[in-house]
Protein backbone atom coordinates (compact mmCIF):
# COMPACT_ATOMS: atom_id res chain seq x y z
CA UNK A 1 0.00 0.00 0.00
CA UNK A 2 1.32 3.40 -1.01
CA UNK A 3 0.14 6.56 0.75
CA UNK A 4 0.72 10.10 -0.49
CA UNK A 5 -1.06 13.41 -1.13
CA UNK A 6 -2.76 14.51 -4.34
CA UNK A 7 -2.65 17.92 -6.06
CA UNK A 8 -5.22 19.26 -3.55
CA UNK A 9 -3.42 17.71 -0.55
CA UNK A 10 -6.00 14.94 -0.03
CA UNK A 11 -4.63 11.65 1.25
CA UNK A 12 -4.41 8.93 -1.40
CA UNK A 13 -3.95 5.25 -0.70
CA UNK A 14 -2.96 3.23 -3.78
CA UNK A 15 -2.82 -0.54 -3.97
CA UNK A 16 -2.06 -3.01 -6.74
CA UNK A 17 -3.97 -5.78 -4.95
CA UNK A 18 -7.31 -7.03 -6.27
CA UNK A 19 -9.92 -4.41 -5.30
CA UNK A 20 -8.66 -3.68 -1.75
CA UNK A 21 -11.05 -0.79 -1.05
CA UNK A 22 -14.23 -1.83 -2.88
CA UNK A 23 -15.42 -4.66 -5.14
CA UNK A 24 -17.76 -2.12 -6.78
CA UNK A 25 -15.91 1.20 -7.11
CA UNK A 26 -17.86 4.18 -8.43
CA UNK A 27 -15.05 5.63 -10.60
CA UNK A 28 -12.54 4.47 -13.22
CA UNK A 29 -9.41 5.89 -14.83
CA UNK A 30 -7.93 4.31 -17.97
CA UNK A 31 -4.30 4.73 -19.01
CA UNK A 32 -4.46 4.17 -22.78
CA UNK A 33 -2.10 3.41 -25.65
CA UNK A 34 -2.93 3.60 -29.36
CA UNK A 35 -0.45 2.69 -32.09
CA UNK A 36 2.50 3.11 -29.73
CA UNK A 37 1.37 6.50 -28.38
CA UNK A 38 -0.37 7.57 -25.20
CA UNK A 39 -4.06 8.30 -25.77
CA UNK A 40 -5.40 11.11 -23.62
CA UNK A 41 -8.36 13.43 -23.86
CA UNK A 42 -8.59 17.17 -23.37
CA UNK A 43 -11.15 17.92 -20.67
CA UNK A 44 -12.78 21.29 -21.34
CA UNK A 45 -12.06 22.58 -17.82
CA UNK A 46 -9.22 20.47 -16.41
CA UNK A 47 -6.88 20.01 -19.37
CA UNK A 48 -5.12 16.92 -20.68
CA UNK A 49 -5.80 13.64 -18.88
CA UNK A 50 -6.39 9.97 -19.45
CA UNK A 51 -10.08 9.11 -19.91
CA UNK A 52 -12.23 8.09 -16.98
CA UNK A 53 -15.27 8.89 -14.96
CA UNK A 54 -18.16 7.54 -12.95
CA UNK A 55 -19.55 4.03 -13.09
CA UNK A 56 -23.20 4.30 -14.08
CA UNK A 57 -26.06 2.42 -12.42
CA UNK A 58 -26.20 -1.22 -13.56
CA UNK A 59 -22.71 -1.05 -15.07
CA UNK A 60 -19.54 -2.79 -13.89
CA UNK A 61 -16.28 -0.85 -13.51
CA UNK A 62 -14.89 -2.67 -16.56
CA UNK A 63 -17.92 -1.67 -18.64
CA UNK A 64 -17.50 1.92 -17.46
CA UNK A 65 -13.85 1.86 -18.58
CA UNK A 66 -14.83 0.77 -22.09
CA UNK A 67 -17.62 3.36 -22.25
CA UNK A 68 -15.54 6.26 -20.91
CA UNK A 69 -12.70 5.61 -23.38
CA UNK A 70 -15.22 5.53 -26.25
CA UNK A 71 -17.11 8.63 -25.09
CA UNK A 72 -14.03 10.77 -24.41
CA UNK A 73 -11.68 9.65 -27.20
CA UNK A 74 -13.64 7.53 -29.69
CA UNK A 75 -11.32 4.67 -28.75
CA UNK A 76 -12.34 1.04 -29.10
CA UNK A 77 -10.43 -1.02 -26.55
CA UNK A 78 -8.97 -4.32 -27.71
CA UNK A 79 -7.38 -5.23 -24.39
CA UNK A 80 -8.17 -3.99 -20.87
CA UNK A 81 -6.10 -4.85 -17.82
CA UNK A 82 -6.79 -4.02 -14.17
CA UNK A 83 -3.78 -2.20 -12.69
CA UNK A 84 -4.88 -1.21 -9.21
CA UNK A 85 -7.29 0.76 -7.08
CA UNK A 86 -6.96 3.95 -5.12
CA UNK A 87 -8.86 5.71 -2.37
CA UNK A 88 -8.97 9.51 -2.13
CA UNK A 89 -9.93 10.90 1.27
CA UNK A 90 -11.36 14.17 -0.04
CA UNK A 91 -12.66 17.02 2.06
CA UNK A 92 -16.22 16.65 0.73
CA UNK A 93 -16.29 12.94 -0.14
CA UNK A 94 -14.23 9.80 -0.41
CA UNK A 95 -13.61 8.42 -3.91
CA UNK A 96 -12.55 4.89 -4.81
CA UNK A 97 -11.29 4.48 -8.35
CA UNK A 98 -10.10 1.50 -10.39
CA UNK A 99 -7.11 2.12 -12.65
CA UNK A 100 -6.90 0.18 -15.90
CA UNK A 101 -4.41 -0.06 -18.73
CA UNK A 102 -5.95 -0.30 -22.20
CA UNK A 103 -4.62 -1.06 -25.63
CA UNK A 104 -6.88 0.76 -28.08
CA UNK A 105 -7.46 -0.84 -31.47
CA UNK A 106 -9.32 1.91 -33.33
CA UNK A 107 -10.20 5.58 -32.96
CA UNK A 108 -13.66 6.45 -34.27
CA UNK A 109 -14.44 10.10 -34.99
CA UNK A 110 -17.55 11.17 -33.07
CA UNK A 111 -19.99 14.08 -33.21
CA UNK A 112 -19.52 14.63 -29.48
CA UNK A 113 -16.86 13.75 -26.93
CA UNK A 114 -19.11 14.86 -24.06
CA UNK A 115 -17.22 17.03 -21.56
CA UNK A 116 -13.97 16.68 -23.51
CA UNK A 117 -12.56 17.96 -26.78
CA UNK A 118 -11.66 14.46 -27.94
CA UNK A 119 -8.50 12.41 -28.36
CA UNK A 120 -4.94 13.66 -27.93
CA UNK A 121 -2.00 11.42 -28.89
CA UNK A 122 1.40 11.88 -27.23
CA UNK A 123 4.68 10.10 -27.92
CA UNK A 124 5.58 10.46 -24.27
CA UNK A 125 4.24 11.85 -21.02
CA UNK A 126 6.35 14.89 -20.09
CA UNK A 127 8.64 14.42 -17.10
CA UNK A 128 7.40 17.72 -15.65
CA UNK A 129 3.69 16.95 -16.03
CA UNK A 130 3.16 17.93 -12.37
CA UNK A 131 4.05 21.56 -13.08
CA UNK A 132 2.65 21.79 -16.62
CA UNK A 133 -0.55 23.88 -16.69
CA UNK A 134 -1.84 22.04 -19.80
CA UNK A 135 -2.44 18.90 -17.72
CA UNK A 136 -5.33 18.05 -15.42
CA UNK A 137 -4.82 17.75 -11.67
CA UNK A 138 -5.59 14.03 -12.13
CA UNK A 139 -2.21 13.65 -13.88
CA UNK A 140 -0.28 15.48 -11.15
CA UNK A 141 -0.10 13.04 -8.28
CA UNK A 142 1.86 9.84 -7.82
CA UNK A 143 -0.99 7.55 -8.95
CA UNK A 144 0.19 8.10 -12.53
CA UNK A 145 3.87 7.66 -11.63
CA UNK A 146 3.34 4.39 -9.73
CA UNK A 147 0.86 2.98 -12.26
CA UNK A 148 3.16 3.68 -15.21
CA UNK A 149 5.97 1.84 -13.39
CA UNK A 150 3.62 -1.06 -12.72
CA UNK A 151 2.46 -1.19 -16.35
CA UNK A 152 6.03 -1.12 -17.69
CA UNK A 153 6.86 -4.21 -15.59
CA UNK A 154 4.04 -6.29 -17.11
Amino acid sequence: MLTFRDFYHNEIRLSFLDHPFSKEPKHVWVICRFEGKWLLTKHKDRGLEFPGGKVEEGESAEEAAYREVMEETGGIIKQLQYVGQYHVAGKAEHVIKNVYYAEVDTLVEQDTYYETEGPVLLSEIPKKVKTNKKYSFIMKDDVLTYCLKRISRN
